[in-house]
C-alpha cells in the first residue's frame, strides 16, 4: 500500500531581474534588491536554486528582458528542475502572459510574491480583507496571463490567501467582490476613525512605530510595553496593527501603534488596500522610525520608508530615529546617528532603552515641568485628583495645607496657578 505525504512540496524557484542603471536605485534591480527577493522567496517557502540578472538600459515592453535571456532561463529551468520563475519587478499583463507562454512554468512577479506572504501573515479579519482586495485588484487585469499554471488547483506560491478562488472566471463576479470588500473596509475605516476621535477627545498622545520590514518594530513595542506581539527574524512577521499603552516617567500616557513594515517596490495595490491602517501614521502626534542599522543598505531602507510616508502624506511629522541592532555591529556601542532626535539601541541586549524613553519624553507633546503647590485642606478632592492623574514627586502636610512637588503640563499648570508657591 502506497503512503502519501500531506507535506507541501517545496518549490524550486529561479530569480530574475533587469538592472537598468537608472538614477532611482530603489526602483532598479540591484544586488540588494535581489538579495531581498531571495529572502522574500524563502519566506514564502521556496528554495532558490538560481539567480539571473540582465544588464539592459530599457525594459522590454513585451517580454521584460528579451527572448535571448528568456531562452537562457528556459534552459536553466530544464537543467535545475525549476518549478517557478520569480521576477524582481511587477510584470504587466502582456509581459506575464508572454513569459508564461514562453517558459511554460509558473511565473511570479515581486508584487504577487509580497501579496502571497501577506496572505500567509494576515490574522485579523480586517487584515484578510485588505489582502484579498489587493490580490483581486492586482489579478483582475492579468486573468489571461496567469493561465493554467496559476490556477487554484496548482497550489504553491502565489495562490494562497482568500483572493485566489475562481480568478479565471467571470470578471463581473470579481468586480462585485472588489466593491463588496471596499465597502467592508470603508465601514471598518469609519470605526477606526471613531476610535481616533475618541482618543483625540481624551487627549491621548499617539506615537506610530514605522520602519522597514524586520527592523524590530514589534520587538520594540514588546520591550517598551511588555506586550506579547509576535516578533520573529522574518520579513512581515506581523501585519495587523497593534496598540499598547506606555506611561512615561512624568506620568504622561502614550499610545504606541505598531504598523506593517515597509519594503522597496511596495505594491501600490497594497498601499491602497492598507491605507485605512496606515493612516495611523498621518494622525499620530509623532513617529518612531526603527532602523536595522546592521543591514548593509540601511540608508536606502530609510529612504524607502520616507518615500512611503510621503505617499501617505505623513512626512514632516516630529520623528525619532531609532537605530536598532547595534549589537550586530563591530563596535556598536560607539554608533551615533549624528542628528537631533536620534538614538542607538539594542533591543536584544537591552541597551539604550532608558535613553530612548527620555527622548520620547522630550519629543512627545505635553512635556511636564516641576512645580510646587500648596493645596488647602478644604480642597481634598483636588489632592486626590492630582494623585490619580499626575506624577507626585514629594508630599508634605503643613499647617496651611498639603504641600506637593509634582510634574505638570501646561493645562495643569494653568489650573494650579493660584496654588503655586515656588
Amino acid at each position: 500500500m502506497e503512503i502519501k505525504s500531506n507535506e507541501e512540496k517545496i518549490e524550486r524557484v529561479l530569480l530574475a531581474g533587469v538592472h537598468t542603471g537608472c538614477r532611482d536605485v530603489l526602483a532598479d534591480t540591484t544586488e540588494e534588491s535581489m538579495a531581498e527577493l531571495c529572502e522574500l522567496a524563502r519566506t514564502a517557502g521556496a528554495e532558490v536554486v538560481c539567480e539571473v540578472v540582465q544588464n539592459k538600459t530599457d525594459i522590454e515592453a513585451a517580454t521584460y528582458m528579451g527572448e535571448g535571456k528568456l531562452e537562457e532561463i528556459k534552459l536553466a529551468i530544464a537543467e535545475l528542475s525549476v518549478d517557478a520563475v520569480i521576477f524582481d519587478d511587477e510584470l504587466s499583463p502582456v509581459q506575464l502572459r508572454n513569459i508564461a507562454d514562453f517558459l511554460e512554468v509558473k511565473v511570479i512577479d515581486r508584487t504577487i510574491l509580497i501579496l502571497d506572504i501577506f496572505a500567509m501573515r494576515a490574522k485579523s479579519g480586517e487584515g484578510k480583507l485588505q489582502v484579498e482586495l489587493a490580490q483581486l485588484k492586482y489579478r483582475l487585469p492579468r486573468l489571461r496571463g496567469f493561465g493554467v499554471q496559476m490556477s487554484r488547483t496548482g497550489g504553491g506560491i502565489g495562490t494562497r490567501g482568500p483572493g485566489e478562488t475562481k480568478l479565471e472566471s467571470d470578471r463581473r463576479h470579481i468586480n462585485r467582490r472588489i466593491s463588496a470588500l471596499e465597502a467592508e473596509i470603508k465601514e471598518l475605516a469609519k470605526h477606526r476613525e471613531l476610535l481616533r476621535s475618541r482618543r483625540k477627545k481624551d487627549g491621548t498622545i499617539t506615537a506610530c512605530l514605522v520602519g522597514y520590514t524586520n527592523a524590530g518594530k514589534s520587538s520594540l513595542l514588546n520591550c517598551l510595553t511588555d506586550a506579547d506581539v509576535l516578533a520573529e527574524n522574518k520579513l512581515f512577521a506581523t501585519l495587523d496593527t497593534t496598540s499598547r499603552g506606555l506611561v512615561l516617567s512624568d506620568n504622561r500616557k502614550i499610545l504606541l501603534v505598531d504598523t506593517v513594515g515597509f519594503i522597496r517596490k511596495l505594491p501600490h495595490h497594497l498601499v491602497q488596500a492598507f491605507k485605512s491602517t496606515l493612516e495611523e501614521t498621518v494622525v499620530a502626534d509623532f513617529l518612531i522610525h526603527v532602523v536595522d542599522v546592521s543591514a548593509p543598505q540601511y540608508e536606502n531602507n530609510i529612504k524607502v520608508v520616507n518615500s512611503v510616508l510621503e505617499e501617505l502624506h505623513a512626512a514632516g511629522k516630529p520623528t525619532i530615529i531609532v537605530y536598532n541592532k547595534i549589537d550586530l555591529l563591530p563596535d556598536g556601542s560607539s554608533f551615533v546617528g549624528g542628528a537631533e532626535n536620534e538614538t542607538a539601541i539594542s533591543i536584544k541586549n537591552n541597551v539604550g532603552i532608558d535613553g530612548l524613553l527620555d527622548l520620547i519624553g522630550e519629543v512627545a507633546p505635553g512635556k511636564k515641568k516641576e512645580i510646587c503647590v500648596l493645596i488647602p485642606y478644604t480642597e481634598g478632592s483636588l489632592v486626590s485628583e492630582l494623585h490619580k492623574n499626575q506624577k507626585i514627586l514629594s508630599e508634605e502636610y503643613t499647617a496651611e495645607g498639603t504641600k506637593m512637588l509634582l510634574l505638570a503640563d501646561s493645562v495643569t499648570y494653568a489650573e494650579l496657578r493660584q496654588y503655586i508657591t515656588e
